[in-house]
């Protein structure tokens, strides 16, 4: 789940340039986004010489999802074996690291503890070592004398700790993407939005608000839209986003000594989320959630920031409402929490017991895209569809800012094989 992040860290593009009416490019991408960004950049390092261009609807890059990422660096350890999402974040996490080092970009390799409070936990925190262990990941048991040398204020009876887990700043890692495609000769565009998509013999006329292009190929990394720039070219679509959004408190300096690092609670296997935890920022804040609730628009970062469309979609969508009924305790669980400090802090408190409901100063939030199919399963993994000239990136929630670089990859791998030589 994302944080509030960065707003006031993300600079606003230059206006926008000239209308791109009649341009014709190899690529086109949909979304400037981490992973549109990242998928630009691979395309030049791949391809050098490649005309690609960038379309972002907003004024500036990373504006949604990435620019409300918490800057967590994931493991890989929640991830079942051999799916991409475990493959890449392992890779991913790694090749961050290095590219935050090659590119001076602030980072941290941080280590967290995922914590048992109940002799309940225990089994899923065995089969947690077990999956990261299988995964690559180092992971080692730790009992509660072994936990408090690591944070002194947690409270559990067993832990695990993550060697591999750290902290970067997203949005400096996306523009660092943009402005290296950029030097590669990439066009990037914000303030573009697309309109229509018509794939014919020739690759796809792309509409947009600033004139139509044509591509050979075009890459949808729209994120919490994903889904209708797919329809906008016709065809099913297997998954529909629901977004929904993560409330974040923070702590006051004088008491962020409550935390060193990060702090998790051993996930429910049952529930698609990963609870209340702990989380130091590369900025030395810490920040305390998410919740995860239901929001009103597919870019409502508050309660009151409502679309009746968006609303309307996720009400009239039967695979939400299977999802609901198979959750609904969790989720009004997660409601209290979003309008109750005092529940959210009691949830927290599981974690760090010196931790006061006054404590708790509110925060930003961010909105993930979900995709769920029509059965109401949520789409667990990474889901990429092909369709002819066009290539759609349908489900790409958290770990894809950990795993951007082999994400862009894999896109610009498929995408490059399409292209003449």
């Amino acid at each position: 789940m994302s944080n509030r992040g960065a707003d006031e860290r993300i600079v606003v593009e230059a206006a926008p340039r000239d209308d791109l009416d009649g341009r014709r490019y190899d690529v086109a991408v949909i979304g400037g986004g981490i992973v549109g960004l990242v998928t630009a950049y691979q395309l030049t390092r791949q391809r050098p010489g490649i005309r690609v261009v960038v379309l972002e609807k907003e004024h500036r890059w990373a504006s949604h999802q990435t620019g409300h990422n918490s800057g967590v660096i994931h493991s890989g350890i929640y991830y079942t074996p051999g799916s991409r999402k475990a493959r890449y974040a392992v890779q991913g996490a790694r090749q961050m690291v290095e590219f935050c080092q090659e590119h001076d970009l602030p980072y941290e390799v941080t280590g967290k503890v995922i914590v048992a409070t109940g002799d309940a936990e225990l089994s899923q925190l065995d089969r947690l070592h077990d999956r990261g262990t299988a995964n690559g990941v180092r992971v080692r048991r730790l009992d509660r004398a072994g936990l408090l040398e690591y944070e002194p204020h947690a409270s559990g009876i067993a832990a695990l700790h993550v060697a591999d887990t750290g902290i970067c700043d997203y949005v400096a890692v996306a523009r660092t993407y943009a402005k290296l495609a950029e030097a590669a000769g990439a066009d990037l565009r914000v303030a573009t939005t697309v309109t229509a998509l018509r794939p014919d013999g020739r690759g796809v006329l792309v509409h947009t608000g600033r004139g139509e292009v044509r591509a050979a190929t075009v890459v949808n990394c729209a994120g919490l839209h994903c889904d209708r720039v797919a329809a906008l070219s016709g065809g099913p679509v297997p998954a529909r986003i629901v977004p929904f959004r993560g409330e974040y408190y923070e702590l006051p300096a004088d008491r962020r000594h409550l935390v060193r690092n990060l702090i998790y609670p051993v996930p429910n296997p049952d529930f698609p989320f990963l609870g209340v935890h702990f989380t130091r920022m590369i900025d030395g804040s810490v920040h305390i959630g998410p919740n995860a609730v239901l929001a009103l628009r597919r870019e409502g970062y508050r309660w009151a920031s409502a679309s009746p469309r968006d609303l309307a979609q996720t009400l009239g969508y039967p695979g939400f409402w299977k999802l609901a009924r198979a959750n609904w305790r969790e989720g009004a669980a997660e409601m209290r929490r979003s309008l109750s400090r005092r529940q959210f802090a009691a949830a927290a408190r599981r974690l760090v017991p010196d931790l006061a409901d006054t404590d708790l100063i509110r925060s930003g939030a961010g909105v993930r895209a979900q995709a769920i199919t029509p059965e109401g399963r949520l789409v667990d993994d990474f889901l990429l569809v092909e369709r002819g000239p066009l290539v759609h990136v349908l489900n790409a929630p958290s770990p894809a800012a950990t795993a951007s670089l082999p994400i862009g990859a894999e896109i610009a791998t498929r995408v490059t094989a399409h292209l003449p030589d």
